[in-house]
């Protein structure tokens, strides 16, 4: 399940951020976080499986036709399972159809392994 980040999540948060390559130092990771909390633009969403939340992902809306995707990121202990793929999709499904939800550089390869053609075909992507 999809949540919206709130500041009492913020230890969970910057934990499951800290397992992204760009975000290993203390004082970007610091910077990452107070960006998502302070700019509008800037929006972090955690995944909760159950009792334990798991992944977390963050989006820079450039617009109001197309948010791209900055971050994401799953505990180790629940990787290959598709949590990443879902969680990206549970986000497509939040935005809506007006937004256009594309990738970062850093994140690029990932989500074409995610979504191929035949899947954003299927999905109206």
């Amino acid at each position: 399940m999809l949540i919206r980040y709130k500041k009492n999540y913020e230890k969970i948060a910057m934990g499951l951020l800290s397992y992204v390559p760009s975000e290993k130092d203390i004082k970007l990771l610091l910077q990452t976080i107070r960006k998502y909390e302070s700019q509008d633009d800037w929006q972090l969403f955690l995944w909760k499986d159950g009792e334990d939340i798991i992944g977390v992902i963050g989006i820079h809306t450039e617009s109001a036709e197309k948010a791209t995707i900055e971050h994401l990121s799953v505990n180790p202990s629940f990787r290959a399972e598709g949590v990443g793929k879902r969680i990206i999709s549970a986000l497509m499904e939040f935005l809506g159809d007006k937004v256009k939800l594309v990738p970062s550089a850093a994140l690029a390869a990932y989500y074409q392994n995610c979504f191929h053609e035949k899947d954003h075909e299927e999905a109206g992507r």
